[in-house]
């Protein structure tokens, strides 16, 4: 696994907050539906970022908010690389974080399986049927041990 660069870390740090300004004054786009970035990664030699966005609408995949980000990123390149301070300006790769999605799609499917459990389990037990729990108070009532 290669190793992370320290400079690159601090770097996709800024350029998330950098971008997140630069999205909402520079991109005038209409169609451009509210989102956040989650997550930036940045190439070792500074040349590429890739950020990974997700739409506050809570919609999934959006083609038409990819087409608009895609056309920005060509046009943002030159503001990001001078608020980085960067020699060269990186390219942007913008893409959806899905996640998110995934992580609800699993808590989902735990939620599911974990009520189907205990639904099993309530079947399980017979009603009516109080030998199947011991109760130590009961011994303690006739006076003795058994």
């Amino acid at each position: 696994m290669p190793r992370e660069v320290p400079r690159a870390r601090r770097i996709a740090e800024q350029v998330q907050r950098s971008l997140s300004q630069l999205l909402l004054r520079e991109v005038r786009d209409p169609r451009l539906k509210p989102m956040t970035i989650t997550h930036v990664k940045v190439s070792p030699d500074l040349t590429h970022i890739w950020v990974l966005y997700t739409l506050l609408s809570g919609a999934t995949v959006d083609e038409l908010q990819q087409e608009i980000l895609d056309e920005a990123a060509v046009y943002l390149r030159g503001p990001l690389g001078r608020a980085l301070r960067l020699r060269l300006a990186p390219q942007l790769h913008f893409a959806h974080d899905a996640e998110l999605e995934r992580g609800n799609r699993l808590d989902d499917l735990i939620g599911r399986a974990v009520r189907d459990d205990r639904a099993r389990h309530v079947d399980d037990v017979p009603a009516g049927d109080d030998d199947a729990h011991y109760d130590s108070s009961a011994d303690e009532a006739e006076g003795g041990r058994p």
